[in-house]
């Protein structure tokens, strides 16, 4: 069996990832809410608003506290002279291998969460799909992306 990639994400992924869950979390927040205007202007159980709210409560500690330092220590990569290789997951984790023969250009990307942190993720396109390695410093993430595209033109070369 092959190793375990050996390079990890920058330690400031987490607050970003945190920020995102609360972000995204807005949505499920919905649920209660809407469910408590239904209660306010029709006579249904108020009992149900408590259940949703205390599932909202739930999937908000889960996905904003505990998964992200599990994601955090799962994701891993690797860049070797002839493939990348990616570990991600929680639950179920995945691993790809990229050929360099394969690689067709490289990119770095921020967005505003990402620009705070002074953090960029790296995306690998291939003809099939793309690929993203999160949440670097943008020191790394240049370096590396420079590092494939030059690893990416010798393979294509040879």
């Amino acid at each position: 069996m092959r190793h375990e990639p050996s390079q990890l994400l920058s330690k400031k992924a987490l607050p970003v990832w945190r920020l995102r869950a609360c972000f995204e979390s807005l949505f499920v927040a919905l649920i209660p809410i809407g469910y408590a205007v239904l209660v306010y202007f029709f006579a249904i159980p108020l009992w149900i608003f408590w259940i949703l709210l205390s599932g909202f409560l739930v999937y908000f500690f889960i996905t904003v506290l505990v998964i992200p330092p599990i994601r955090w220590k799962k994701w891993r990569y690797e860049v070797l002279a002839d493939e990348i290789d990616l570990q991600r997951g929680v639950f179920i984790v995945k691993r790809t291998l990229i050929p360099m023969t394969r690689v067709q250009h490289v990119d770095t990307e921020q967005g505003p969460l990402l620009r705070r942190y002074k953090l960029a993720a790296v995306s690998i396109s291939t003809a099939a799909t793309v690929h993203q390695i999160p949440s670097l410093t943008i020191e790394v993430a240049d370096e590396l992306r420079d590092r494939i595209a030059e690893l990416a033109a010798v393979a294509e070369d040879e």
